[in-house]
């Protein structure tokens, strides 16, 4: 997996932060879905690479508690933590305890659950 994402981060689309990211999304049943970041001149118009490879496994017909794992991986040689958007939809598609991995461009960092990435995290609860 380390060498699909360093191989991704080239596809990456990132003119303003250059700060490249790549990530693979698992589904319990194996599948395995890809994203970049894509940035736009108009900073909200941005996808993050964790979104986009969920939302790749949801057009391709998958649901909410089919992942089992995510991966990330930054083109800089410290790991760096996901944003909040991209964990707020964490929360609404993946288990608590499913495992987020972080990884610098050498394939070195830490994994963590989701509930442990977002404490107290707003969810389909809160609406009832």
């Amino acid at each position: 997996m380390k060498e699909k994402l360093q191989s991704l981060l080239k596809n990456s689309y990132a003119p303003y932060s250059k700060f490249p990211v790549a990530a693979v999304v698992e589904m319990k049943d194996g599948t395995m879905f890809y994203g970049v970041n894509v940035e736009n001149a108009s900073y909200g118009g941005t996808i993050c690479a964790e979104r986009n490879a969920i939302a790749s496994a949801i057009t391709n017909g998958y649901h909410k508690g089919d992942f089992a794992s995510l991966t990330i991986m930054v083109d800089r040689p410290n790991f760096s933590t996901c944003c909040f958007l991209c964990r707020q939809v964490m929360v609404e598609f993946f288990d608590p305890d499913s495992q987020v991995t972080f990884l610098n461009n050498e394939g070195v960092g830490e994994t963590v659950t989701v509930s442990a990435l977002c404490p107290m995290a707003f969810s389909e609860d809160d609406l009832k």
